[in-house]
């Protein structure tokens, strides 16, 4: 089955969403990302026991930080999913790229731009 997803995304293969670290998050929106999601196994099912557990927390703290600097926490989300479950990754992936069309582009971005004009 091929499914057909935004060109934008840009896909990053980790072996446990525990490896997502806050700093990696906050680190994709200082290189200019619009906006990141995290796709974990479903909750209860990690292979690593509380992975996913870990990562969700990880960007719940990722979206206190970009709320209150005001880039907008809605820039970073978390999903869970089964590996079996690709047609819902599409849907959120078209989801989320719907939603950070809405939120315009990073404004850390855009503010690298005119420095450089």
């Amino acid at each position: 089955m091929r499914l057909q997803y935004p060109s934008g995304i840009r896909i990053i293969c980790l072996p446990c969403t525990g490896k997502v670290d806050l700093l990696h998050l906050l680190h994709c929106f200082e290189k200019g990302a619009d906006g990141v999601y995290v796709v974990g196994c479903l909750e209860g099912a990690c292979q690593f026991n509380t992975g996913n557990l870990r990562a969700r927390k990880r960007v719940a703290l990722a979206q206190e930080i970009l709320e209150k600097i005001g880039l907008g926490g809605d820039r970073v989300q978390m999903y869970n999913l089964s590996s079996s479950e690709a047609p819902r990754f599409v849907q959120i992936a078209e989801e989320m790229t719907q939603k950070i069309l809405k939120l315009g582009p990073n404004p850390i971005k855009l503010a690298r731009r005119k420095m450089a004009a």
